[in-house]
Order: structure tokens, then C-alpha cells, then sequence
């Protein structure tokens, strides 16, 4: 899995007054878990861009200078409510003999017949599967391959589970699907209509000059 480097520096003071005055300055204070003891650093909120606004996955090479580096992940960020500005980052430190847990990208590769041939629509429901893993063998992307699905057919997760890695999601898990289009549905029950109203006039007897089907009483005249 690729890695961003997020330049920062370890701090000591936590309190509320310190924090606010990191976020005034712009920067973001940070706490990574995982190892002997939490690790606090601040780092410029503008170096989180790459890292937070974006559909990729990325671990995270923090470097505090003279204090060493860590390789971790994100775990959680909190937003502010009204600006959505970066209050806090936890991280997680990474082990290479110790699996983690993140969420992971869907790439929808190819084209399903039954959208080419059929006038499907592709249904997505997963654009991101929680993967577990050793921290190396994190794929970028999980490939969601469609050159075989046709009209109906469903792609589960169990098709995209790989030994490198575990999917954490139930076997009958619904990645994509080709669905019948409304369009086609809604012109299937148009035309069953017109049938039917066809089959009534034949049924009956002819229609009178002003369109409408004969009484009993005109026939009889």
C-alpha cells in the first residue's frame, strides 16, 4: 500500500488551553495508539489534504524528527461541525507482525455484458470493504472485475477475498449488481397494457364512430 509522510512535531501539553491554541495556528492535534504509550504531535493541518480528502487508502509515515518516525493508519477524525475543519486525528501504529483493520476501496474494473448487451444498470453497494491484514500486504484497491456479470447477476465479496488478506464482511455480501433498467420495466408495462386494451377490442364488437365501444343497445338497433 502507498504511504504519505506527515511532517509533525511531538508535544507535551494536551490540556485544552494548548489545543486550542495548536488549532488556531492552524495546526491539528494528533494522538497515535498502539505502542507502549500514546504518542501526542501536532502537525499543519494542510499536510493532512492528500491523506483525508481523498476515496484512497494510504498508511502514514509520521515523522517527529529527532523523536523517530512511526508507520501507522488512521483511525478516527473529527470534523468541525460547521466548517469541517480537522479538530483530531488518532492514528494507529502499525507492526509488521501485527494484522490491522481498514477500510479499503471497490475498483469497478471492465463492463458487464448486461449493461452492454442488455440495457442493465449497474448497482453499487460497496465502494469500500473492511480488510484485515498484516500492515504489508494491505492491497491499494480491491478489484471488482464485471466482464461476466449479465442481466440479474450479483458480484459478492467472496469474489474478491484473496489469502493476503481477510474481507470482513458476511459471504453473502453484495459488492454490485446488474439491474433491469426502470425505463425498460416501465416500457414492458406499457406495452402489456396496450395488449390487453388491443385484446379487449378484439374481443368486442367494433367500435362506434366516436371511438367508443357499442351498448347492448346500439348493437341491438
Amino acid at each position: 500500500m502507498k504511504s504519505i509522510t506527515i511532517n509533525g512535531s511531538k508535544r507535551e501539553s494536551v490540556g485544552k488551553v494548548a489545543t486550542k491554541a495548536l488549532r488556531n495556528a492552524g495546526q491539528v492535534p494528533c494522538v497515535v495508539y498502539g505502542g507502549e504509550a500514546p504518542v501526542h504531535f501536532n502537525a499543519d493541518e494542510r499536510a493532512f489534504a492528500k491523506l483525508v480528502y481523498t476515496p484512497n487508502a494510504h498508511t502514514v509515515v509520521i515523522d517527529l524528527g529527532d523523536d523517530g518516525k512511526i508507520n501507522a493508519i488512521i483511525q478516527d477524525i473529527q470534523f468541525h461541525p460547521v466548517s469541517d475543519k480537522i479538530l483530531h486525528i488518532d492514528f494507529y501504529q502499525l507492526f509488521d507482525d501485527k494484522e490491522v483493520t481498514m477500510d479499503i476501496p471497490v475498483t469497478f474494473i471492465g463492463t458487464a455484458p448486461g449493461v452492454r448487451l442488455s440495457g442493465g444498470v449497474l448497482r453499487k453497494s460497496k465502494r469500500k470493504l473492511r480488510v484485515r491484514a498484516l500492515p504489508a500486504n494491505l492491497p491499494d484497491t480491491l478489484e471488482a472485475n464485471l466482464s461476466k456479470l449479465k442481466l440479474g447477476d450479483k458480484l459478492y465479496v467472496t469474489e474478491l477475498q484473496s489469502e493476503l488478506f481477510k474481507i470482513l464482511h458476511p459471504d453473502n455480501t453484495v459488492v454490485c449488481q446488474v439491474r433491469t433498467a426502470r425505463t425498460s420495466i416501465l416500457s414492458a408495462v406499457e406495452e402489456d397494457v396496450e395488449n390487453e386494451e388491443g385484446a379487449e377490442t378484439e374481443d368486442g364488437a367494433a367500435p362506434t364512430e366516436d371511438g367508443a365501444a357499442p351498448t347492448e343497445e346500439t348493437a341491438q338497433e
